[in-house]
């Protein structure tokens, strides 16, 4: 099979593509045909040799499927080859999903949405399942609440918008102004430039200086210490950013603030949960470009750039069916 390799932490130019064995399932595994994959924030943060002690190289990085199973191994149940399928594989815990075919644990595959392209699909599982963690299983979002959601208009933040919307909240967000319509027509109900205007004063004047219940912290950089002054009585905040600096969180304190911290879990309750949203109307990922899998190191790149116009999701086109769709702009 075809398969881009790590073979050394580093810029773009770190991956190759390489032929390898086709993977065998064991018991309770599946192999799948990926049909597709997508580019998120983690997969270049792997490459880049953020986390080296989970990552032996070389290695086969990626965290999104979407394919159809080619065999299963002795005692699954659930599905049979033919089956279309998508899932996230377990993140640090063998190969990813830049690669012709993929093994996993029956236990975390879920059945793709049929009214979502493969290509849409590998661009909802891990975006999709983090939002599903941060807001509803961390965050508890509850119907008549109000959520900052920072970076509306980026992959998990998307998701996260048109999740708070089926929820029943009401949305504020981060974009800046060449991204405004498009997070309004994921269903926030204000947007906030963040290049022209401090967030917690447009929060606070746009909430009659209550806050919002839960802010979702996509960004990173001082959110934890600022989200307080945006946040109501006993509100939350929701963090899938790793902070290794220091930040007082002393404001948090006379807010009854409670902060998470959310590292993606697979498993496919959430996948069903997500599918049944896309089902009803209620989700749906936004793919901003594509690529074909010998062009990753361009995808991982302009992901990396600052500005670089990518609206929702990048997906990787594996398999050749995808391909008729491909989009490199």
């Amino acid at each position: 099979m075809k398969a881009m390799t790590l073979k050394s932490f580093g810029g773009p130019e770190s991956f190759e593509l390489r032929d390898l064995p086709k993977p065998v399932p064991r018991a309770g595994q599946v192999l799948v045909r990926v049909h597709a994959t997508s580019i998120n924030p983690l997969d270049y943060q792997v490459r880049r040799g953020d986390y080296p002690d989970l990552v032996p190289l070389p290695a086969i990085t990626g965290h999104d499927v979407s394919g159809v199973v080619e065999a299963v191994g002795p005692g699954v149940t659930a599905f049979a080859p033919g089956d279309e399928v998508w899932y996230t594989p377990q993140i640090f815990d063998g190969p990813g999903s830049y690669a012709e075919y993929h093994v996993a644990t029956e236990s975390i595959i879920g059945r793709k949405p049929p009214s979502l392209s493969h290509l849409e699909a590998a661009s909802l599982t891990l975006v999709g399942g983090t939002a599903w963690e941060a807001l509803v299983v961390r965050a508890g979002l509850r119907v008549g609440e109000s959520v900052l959601v920072h970076g509306g208009a980026g992959g998990v933040g998307h998701v996260a918008i048109q999740l708070a919307k089926a929820i029943g909240a009401r949305v504020y967000t981060t974009v800046r102004a060449a991204n405004a319509e498009f997070a309004r027509s994921m269903g926030a109900d204000v947007t906030i430039d963040y290049e022209k205007e401090d967030y917690v004063e447009a929060v606070m004047r746009e909430t009659g200086g209550r806050g919002v219940d839960v802010v979702f912290d996509t960004i990173g950089g001082n959110t934890l210490a600022r989200s307080p002054d945006a946040l109501a009585q006993l509100g939350r905040v929701v963090s899938i950013v790793d902070i290794a600096q220091p930040q007082n969180l002393i404001q948090a304190w006379g807010k009854n603030a409670s902060y998470h911290f959310v590292f993606t879990r697979q498993n496919r309750g959430k996948l069903d949960e997500l599918s049944a949203l896309v089902e009803h109307g209620q989700l749906r990922p936004h793919v901003g470009a594509v690529y074909a899998l010998a062009d990753i190191a361009l995808a991982h790149a302009r992901l990396e750039s600052p500005n670089n116009g990518i609206q929702g999701k990048i997906a990787i086109a594996v398999a050749p069916s995808a391909h008729e769709s491909l989009l490199t702009s």
